[in-house]
């Protein structure tokens, strides 16, 4: 009589699960030795000066103008990515839910979504900045505007990929009981499968807002960076990725410490979006 296969097959899952623990203990020993780091560098610099001073004071500045430039930039990527990827989320997920069009669109923005964001940096370079600077008689053209439209790039295809899954696990019954009222499309879709979902779709909009919270690269090519305060969007503008990256850069130890300071207030702003998120959806899986 052959032996159960059982026991092997116990010693299996008990490895993968062992396996699985130590790989998962790892990638936190890592994350918190990041963070260990980071707050201890970070807390060194930290006072009124850094919220008050500008980055042109150098080693006694702040990054006042640099926190100013990144909301800025930030928000106006938001407002261009939000509404034009939770269209296009809501279109594939209703529309073109199973077509061939709706597939190859899901597939392109699964490439725009791993694309290295250097590379969307230097198509806006080449798309907005190079024509603005003809436009200005010679004088290259970086911008707030600019580096808004390399971030939206970026956070577009998050929005459009959050949206369309958030929207395909609405329940189907929703759309039947909507249907059989004779509610028009247009409304089943604004007013009965977007509510369902808006949790959802506004942990993806919060996700791509911390996603770009740190970018640095495309910055570089469209925003190029300030060092005094400005809030005209057609000007060069200040952001903290691009000011860490300066300053580290710098010999000087006290610039060091005030990158390693911006680095904490990006950490911390990604951290409390990450946690908006999760409270967000846990809200809602448990609200009645």
């Amino acid at each position: 009589m052959s032996a159960s296969p059982y026991p092997r097959r116990q010693f299996t899952n008990a490895l993968a699960l062992g396996l699985g623990g130590v790989a998962t203990a790892v990638g936190l020993a890592f994350l918190a030795s990041i963070l260990w780091v980071t707050l201890g560098r970070g807390m060194a610099a930290f006072g009124p000066a850094l919220f008050t001073k500008i980055s042109a004071h150098g080693a006694e500045g702040g990054l006042a103008n640099a926190i100013l430039g990144s909301l800025l930039m930030d928000l106006m990527a938001l407002a261009i990515a939000a509404p034009v990827g939770v269209m296009a989320g809501a279109w594939l997920a209703e529309h073109a839910r199973s077509s061939r069009l709706g597939a190859a669109v899901r597939f392109l923005n699964d490439i725009l979504l791993s694309a290295p964001s250097i590379v969307l940096g230097l198509f806006v370079y080449v798309a907005v900045v190079l024509p603005m600077t003809r436009w200005s008689d010679g004088a290259v053209s970086f911008s707030g505007v600019a580096g808004a439209i390399a971030l939206a790039l970026i956070g577009l295809p998050v929005i459009v990929r959050t949206t369309d899954e958030m929207l395909r696990l609405v329940p189907g019954a929703f759309r039947e009981a909507a249907l059989s009222l004779g509610i028009p499309q247009w409304k089943l879709t604004t007013q009965v499968l977007m509510r369902a979902a808006l949790p959802g779709i506004v942990t993806g909009v919060l996700l791509a807002l911390a996603r770009l919270a740190g970018e640095t690269a495309p910055l570089l090519f469209t925003a190029f960076g300030n060092p005094f305060t400005t809030l005209d969007p057609l000007d060069k503008m200040a952001s903290l990725p691009v000011v860490i990256y300066q300053y580290t850069n710098d010999p000087s130890p006290d610039l060091h410490a005030i990158a390693w300071a911006g680095a904490l207030l990006i950490t911390t702003f990604v951290l409390l979006l990450g946690l908006a998120a999760r409270g967000l959806l846990h809200r809602h899986r448990t609200s009645p």
